[in-house]
């Protein structure tokens, strides 16, 4: 295995970074490790002087930057994600270590594009962005002073990744997973069919919907395993509509 292979599948996600200096530094922190794919949601300021000087010799890196509109588009090709949050979520996944998270990371790379999703300094991410991804991640601090900032978060991040992925030896199977608008795509039929058929409740959808995308999540579903779903759906919806 060529290690720039894994790493190469690779993108940094920040969403809503409210401070130029930490996306420069999250740039430097990345081409330390090999990853060099930045996605930026709606960064207040960028381009920005501060961020090219926090980014010292990665200003290829900052240069070659997506900035997107929202969460979806910056995932759109991935077949898994991480969300690292500090805060636990009482209807999100079951949340991973940093080293736990590297290893699936790295496994997910060989074959498919991932992406490590950080929020906005001040208030991380929404519910909703966690809910869009395929695990959420805490890294492991002192209780007493888990004060980690942006970019210091990324580098635990990419360093753990970099690690997991010098470790990991491609296996025989070829697994085709589904990605993120195949299964934004499965959540947005699922639901029309249980709303159509008053399972849902109409006062409080997301609550059910959350809870049905973290046990989705935990199977990482193949591409075959969302078209039998999404059939299934059709199907269903069809016999309803020849009664």
């Amino acid at each position: 295995m060529k290690t720039g292979e894994p790493l190469s599948r690779i993108r940094v996600v920040l969403s809503n970074p409210a401070h130029p200096g930490n996306i420069g530094a999250a740039a430097r922190a990345m081409k330390t490790m090999g990853i060099t794919r930045l996605c930026l949601v709606r960064p207040q300021r960028f381009p920005d002087p501060e961020a090219s000087a926090l980014a010292a010799n990665a200003r290829d890196v900052l240069e070659a930057a997506r900035v997107y509109a929202d969460l979806d588009a910056a995932l759109a090709g991935t077949s898994f994600s991480v969300a690292l949050s500090a805060r636990p979520r009482e209807l999100s996944h079951a949340p991973l270590d940093a080293r736990a998270a590297a290893r699936e990371i790295a496994e997910a790379a060989l074959r498919d594009e991932v992406a490590l999703v950080f929020g906005n300094e001040t208030v991380g991410l929404s519910n909703r962005e966690v809910m869009r991804c395929s695990r959420i991640v805490h890294i492991t601090a002192d209780p007493e002073y888990a004060a980690l900032n942006l970019a210091q978060a990324v580098q635990v991040m990419v360093y753990e990744v970099r690690v997991a992925a010098l470790g990991t030896r491609e296996t025989s199977a070829k697994l085709e997973y589904a990605t993120h608008e195949e299964t934004e795509a499965f959540y947005a039929s699922l639901e029309h069919s249980l709303r159509a058929s008053g399972f849902l409740h109409p006062r409080h959808p997301r609550k059910l919907m959350d809870r049905l995308r973290r046990l989705f999540a935990k199977a990482r579903l193949e591409r075959s395993e969302i078209n039998i779903l999404r059939g299934m759906l059709a199907a269903w919806e069809e016999s309803e509509r020849k009664k």
